[in-house]
């Protein structure tokens, strides 16, 4: 006999909401803000560049060596700039600074238009949801600007969680959270094995969502995709019955 679904979980970037513009053009304009001007695709390649050398660094936030967020993130946005050829230091902490506080709020975040609908049935259905997600402390202050922090009865970012999806170990806190077995949560992301496979691994109902129909992976069945959030209300209404 099928466990009735009592919880959702969600992650959040590229799942219910994305950056507004490219990260190139977001630290462009605040470059040009200062009276520099670079091209945004330099800055784009330089930013993936810091991004994938910060990560393998420090990662998740260089929790596991003291730092935070903002000490994390600051120390990323001076170091794409230093690789485009910013060599002032006051100029490169007022950059980092500035861009750290941009993607506080709202402004520079796009919910998609599927988002809020969805978890408003979720929330009709008598459902709980609760986030699980590899972001960091502005999180909570980017969905109340949002309009989407109500729908949650908890966040678990992996900056609190001390541990990043794909490692199980966040889910499992967030099962604790729940205060249910696992059959009866489901998972909503958009990355093959940070939110589908690590999730399914610990017997959490994981569905992949796949705007663009891009993922190539043949063992996901046709039941566990999702193009659009707008799919999952029907699967979640006949597990909820």
């Amino acid at each position: 006999m099928r466990v009735p679904v009592r919880w959702v979980l969600w992650d959040v970037k590229d799942t219910l909401l994305k950056v507004r513009r490219s990260v190139g053009e977001q630290y462009c304009s605040e470059a040009e803000r200062a009276g520099l001007k670079l091209p945004a695709a330099q800055v784009e390649t330089a930013f993936r560049q810091a991004y994938r050398q910060q990560s393998k660094l420090f990662p998740n936030y260089g929790r596991a060596q003291g730092m935070d967020s903002q000490v994390w993130w600051t120390g990323l946005v001076r170091s794409t700039f230093a690789q485009c050829g910013v060599d002032d230091p006051a100029l490169l902490d007022k950059l980092a600074n500035n861009l750290y506080y941009n993607f506080c709020g709202p402004e520079n975040w796009e919910v998609f238009p599927d988002s809020n609908s969805t978890l408003k049935f979720c929330t009709a259905l008598g459902l709980k949801q609760g986030v699980v997600s590899n972001f960091d402390k502005r999180l909570e202050g980017i969905l109340r600007g949002c309009g989407l922090l109500t729908h949650f009865s908890f966040l678990l970012t992996s900056e609190e969680a001390g541990v990043a999806k794909p490692n199980p170990a966040i889910f499992t806190q967030a099962l604790v959270r729940c205060g249910v077995q696992a059959s009866s949560v489901v998972h909503v992301g958009n990355h093959y094995v940070n939110d589908y496979l690590t999730s399914r691994s610990l017997g959490i109902q994981g569905y992949l969502l796949d705007r663009q129909e891009s993922h190539g992976h043949l063992d996901v069945p046709t039941q566990h995709r999702l193009q659009s959030l707008d799919q999952l209300p029907a699967r979640l209404q006949q597990d909820t019955d």
